[in-house]
Parts: C-alpha cells; structure tokens; sequence
C-alpha cells in the first residue's frame, strides 16, 4: 500500500496543483514512479495507492498501471480514494489512519503481510530481502531503516536496535540522539496484527503513534538496515538536491540500470534538439523533445523545455514544456511545466538572499520557484527565494519589473 496523498506544503508551489507523489523528478519521471518500479521489480503485483489531495493529476498519470506491467486481471494497481459511509469512510488524517480507512481492501486480501511505503521518497530497493527477515524473524512489524549523520537526526523518526535487529526504542524527530538509524517510512506489517491496532485504536500516523505503542506492547518489532541512497524530497532543497545530484560525475541513484528500471508513463516524443550556437557546461540532463539553443550549465532539463537564443539556465530544474524566451537568464531556479519565462528577464537576480515572505523556513537558499503555467514577463527581474504561484498572469505583475528577493506574485491555490 502506497501512501499517495500527500500534499507538503514544504514544496510550494510544485504542490499547489498536484499531490507529492506526483511532482515531477529527474527529467521524466515523477516521485510515485520509484516505490512502484521498486515494487514490480521486487515481483510484487498486487498494489494498492491511497491518494487524496489534488489526485487528478496521479490518477493520470497511474492510470490501469500499463507501464509498472500493473494492469492485470489478477492483482495489479488500485487507486483507493476517500469515500464516506460505512465504517471506515471519511477523509483521511494521516497515515495509519489512510489504512484504517481501507481496512475493507485489506482484509479483502490473501496475503499474510502487508508492505506500506510513501509515495514521495527517491530510492532504488528490492523489497524481497527486507521481506525474508520479516518472515524469518516471525516479526509483528519491520521497519526499513538507513544510517544518517548526526546532525541530520532531528529530521527523522530514529531507532536502537539490539544485536538481533530489534527494535528497542524509537524516538520521533528528537533534537539530539546518540542513535543514528532512521526510519525509512517503510514498514512490513503482519497483516492481522496490522487490522487490529487499527481497529481497536485511533492512531493517525504509523511513525509517531503505531510504532511507539508496538514496543510499549513488546510486540515483535524489528529493523531491517538498508545501505543503498534514499532521499525524503519533503523540501525544496531536498527536491533541488536530488535533481543536482543525477547530473554528477558519479550520481548515487542510477537511473541507467538495466536490470532495475524506472518504469513512468512517457509520452512519445522527438529527440532532444541541441542548437549550433548552443553551449553546454558541466553536466547537465536534458530530456526528450527539449530544444536548446542558448546556453545550459548544470541543470535538469525535462521533456518539450525550449530554452531561446542566448538564452543562460544555470544550476536549475525546467519542467515539462516550459518556454525560455530569447535573452533570459535563469540561475539557481525550479520552473515548474508549461510556464512561459519572457525574453531579456532574469529570474535568480543579484545577490540578496533574504527568506521567502510565506515559506521563510524551506525557501531561504536563494532558489526562486515560478509554478505551473505562470508567465513571467519579458524583461522582468526576480530575485532569489520569489514565489510565482501557479497560472499567474502578466496582469497580476501590475507596474513592476522588479520583483525582489523573499517576495511572492499571484494567488496561492492550496
């Protein structure tokens, strides 16, 4: 079961129109596309997606599941929306309580075991050796865990494990922890034992209720260590981050393994058109059916970007079909799809980098976000950590060409 109803409004505007799962990563792909390539290659068939916020543009994309080879007669993927009635139904609160709201589907099922993942983490993981621990243990709960660095614990749920991987305790986001173990969200539960905490408790979320209550209750409860990359893309920097590193000398998430692919849904597309005039510095990642003609340094480049006539994209991600006007200069940027940037304007200007006026605690790198499409006018400048909502207009702009640092145009959507 696959946690796809995010909404995280850590990630702005990429969210303001679709759910995290389905917020677009590394050129071609979307965030759901990694727990569902992970579980048709682990030969797990039998999926089921529990979605909610905004969930048009998931269930597009998913569809009867034709590219994960989900679409079967027997098993195959689900989209379990939000329904009322009965007693189960009502809108969902976090994310023991989305399964609590499909315990119907659950006990439906004839399997032992029920795998729960999130939808919006970056990660490449055969489920099947995480699976024979939790069998071979005789576990009530395994829990996927991963090494983090001290420093990085407060952002996580962390466990101590004893010489057998049990679980001894757990402590949710602590500001300090001499344990350094984190949970991956991904958890493999006995099925029966999963239908009753659920049934006969009221917890909400897995990791900061269910856990805690497994161990107070000395159930069977273990972590399964997983050495490989994993990224929680919950923030803008983390989202940047991950894109920037598939475009290194020696990325950690290969994207070109032929015996574990990413399968997405793709739409058929030229080939990427590289201009005479155009120049490319350090790596970059450029998808099908982009044109480039002008200059791109270090960025992601997704399927149908134009990018003009001396035109500059530095160190930024450019969405699905967005157009970049003769002359524009984008630095350190994430554009979101089919946003027009005008020509001569500079989104990334100058050097100030006071924090955004609405997201001061996840936008204060000096990346700007323009949303799903906005429409920057042609000479306009933007500062760094600025906010284009999406489907703004050159009218909502009023008199100004400039646009400074930590600002925000348009309306948000949420």
């Amino acid at each position: 079961m696959i946690m796809g109803g995010g909404s995280s409004e850590s990630l702005s505007v990429l969210t303001e129109v679709r759910s995290e799962p389905s917020v677009p990563f590394g050129g071609k792909f979307r965030l759901i596309d990694f727990p569902l390539s992970n579980c048709v290659n682990s030969a797990i068939f039998k999926v089921a997606v529990l979605t909610q916020y905004k969930p048009r543009s998931l269930n597009d994309h998913i569809g009867i599941g034709k590219p994960w080879d989900l679409d079967r007669a027997t098993g195959g993927v689900r989209l379990l929306q939000p329904y009322r009635g009965g007693p189960y139904g009502d809108w969902q609160k976090g994310t023991a309580d989305a399964v609590r709201r499909n315990l119907d589907f659950v006990e439906a099922q004839q399997e032992e075991n029920v795998l729960i993942l999130a939808g919006d983490h970056i990660y490449i993981m055969d489920y099947t050796p995480m699976m024979l621990q939790h069998a071979n243990q005789n576990a009530d709960i395994t829990v996927a865990v991963r090494r983090v660095s001290p420093h990085e614990t407060h952002r996580y749920g962390i466990v101590a494990v004893d010489s057998n991987s049990s679980i001894v305790e757990f402590q949710e986001k602590p500001k300090r922890s001499r344990d350094t173990l984190a949970s991956m969200g991904i958890y493999i539960f006995r099925k029966q034992v999963l239908m009753d905490l659920l049934m006969e408790n009221n917890y909400v979320d897995f990791g900061r209720e269910v856990l805690p209550a497994m161990l107070a209750q000395r159930y069977g409860v273990y972590a399964y260590t997983y050495p490989g990359y994993w990224a929680d893309v919950g923030t803008i920097q983390a989202y940047w981050e991950a894109n920037m590193s598939l475009i290194s000398e020696t990325p950690p998430l290969d994207l070109y393994d032929p015996n574990w692919v990413v399968h997405t849904r793709s739409q058929e597309r030229a080939p990427a058109k590289v201009g005479p005039n155009a120049e490319q510095v350090g790596g970059n990642l450029i998808s099908n059916g982009a044109r480039i003609y002008g200059a791109i340094e270090r960025s992601v480049i997704s399927p149908g970007v134009v990018v003009g006539n001396n035109a500059v994209v530095r160190d930024s991600i450019i969405l699905n079909d967005t157009i970049i006007e003769d002359g524009a200069v984008i630095d350190r940027a994430i554009i979101d799809k089919r946003a027009v940037i005008g020509a001569g304007s500079v989104i990334g200007d100058g050097e100030d980098n006071t924090a955004n006026q609405d997201y001061a605690d996840v936008l204060n790198t000096g990346i700007s976000l323009v949303g799903k499409g906005s429409f920057v006018p042609a000479q306009m400048s933007i500062g760094r950590n600025v906010v284009i909502h999406a489907f703004t207009t050159e009218k909502q702009y009023g008199r100004r060409k400039k646009v400074a640092s930590g600002l925000s145009v348009g309306r948000n959507l949420r």
